[in-house]
């Protein structure tokens, strides 16, 4: 009799990611590129801002990266559970910045929405995923009632609905590219490249000017250290080609204009609510740059773009 032979959908197993030596070498060229990059980073750290920023980041990279391929090499459903974990962390830093994380009402529900996705996509339920901006939006109305009250209520809704729409609906697309053929692969491709694609445009920024993009959202993002870094990235995209299910040009073309493209509009579109809300940062991420949700702001343009062409793509 096995021990561990329940009728239950979490299994206890030997880690199946693992097992694979694909996985294995993308886990030691990834964890080489970042100890490779910090160790000649570290000795120009105190350089200028740019540097500064660059180690950062980098340092923690150091720590996340490793925590990161740990769980999504292990068996299901423990990289879905991760996941939803990881945005209901970026839904509470959403409503710390928007000064609402004392109304518990309507964080408790975006927190259930949320879950309500993870379900979804471990079921394969994409008609009840895609409802699920509804649902929330409906028990928020309800929440008003509940209460006996109206003032702001209008005002903790819309954000509410923002909140589930960004970290929850947008971001839980990681989920369903989990069940894509090399699901885990995939996922752990679009966060290197978003990363990768942020951090080299943020290095060659100082180097490489010309015309400001947004000089009143980020006057850092120019158009050269923009071009070079989807450049770059594509580049990588190509030479990590190996984790996507087809390694045909179409496929690591899409892949990495989406992560490119699809996460400066993601980064820019969270700068805006961070400064119109007159908050840049809740606390570090680890020991980097930014809060947690500088790191899964770019995530929650790339995902469901990333999802729906790679559906028509598939």
């Amino acid at each position: 009799m096995d021990f561990f032979d329940f009728s239950f959908p979490i299994r206890i197993s030997m880690p199946t990611a693992w097992e694979s030596h694909i996985y294995r070498q993308t886990v030691l060229i990834v964890l080489s590129i970042i100890f490779v990059s910090g160790a000649i980073t570290f000795f120009f750290r105190n350089k200028n801002y740019y540097f500064v920023q660059s180690w950062a980041s980098i340092k923690s990279w150091l720590i996340a990266a490793p925590l990161m391929f740990i769980v999504m090499g292990l068996p299901e459903p423990w990289p879905l559970v991760f996941l939803t974990a990881l945005a209901i962390l970026g839904a509470k830093i959403f409503f710390q910045i928007m000064g609402m994380f004392h109304r518990s009402y309507f964080v408790l529900l975006c927190y259930a929405g949320i879950i309500g996705l993870g379900i979804c996509a471990w079921y394969d339920r994409l008609d009840i995923y895609n409802s699920m901006p509804m649902i929330v939006l409906g028990a928020s109305c309800l929440v008003p009632l509940i209460r006996n009250s109206y003032k702001r209520m209008i005002q903790y809704m819309s954000l509410t609905l923002l909140a589930f729409i960004f970290l929850g609906w947008s971001f839980m697309h990681l989920g369903l590219i989990l069940k894509f053929p090399n699901g885990v692969y995939q996922v752990m491709y679009l966060v290197i490249l978003t990363e990768f694609c942020d951090n080299t445009n943020l290095a060659v920024g100082r180097y490489i000017g010309g015309w400001r993009m947004f000089p009143g959202i980020n006057p850092r993002r120019t158009v050269g250290s923009t071009a070079t870094s989807i450049l770059l990235t594509l580049f990588l995209a190509g030479s990590m080609r190996f984790l996507l299910p087809d390694g045909s040009d179409k496929y690591w073309l899409a892949s990495g204009l989406v992560a490119s493209l699809g996460g400066f509009v993601g980064d820019l579109v969270m700068t805006v609510v961070r400064r119109d809300a007159g908050m840049k940062t809740v606390g570090p991420f680890i020991i980097g740059r930014g809060d947690f949700l500088h790191r899964v702001d770019r995530l929650i343009f790339v995902a469901p773009i990333y999802y729906y062409v790679m559906t028509v793509i598939l």
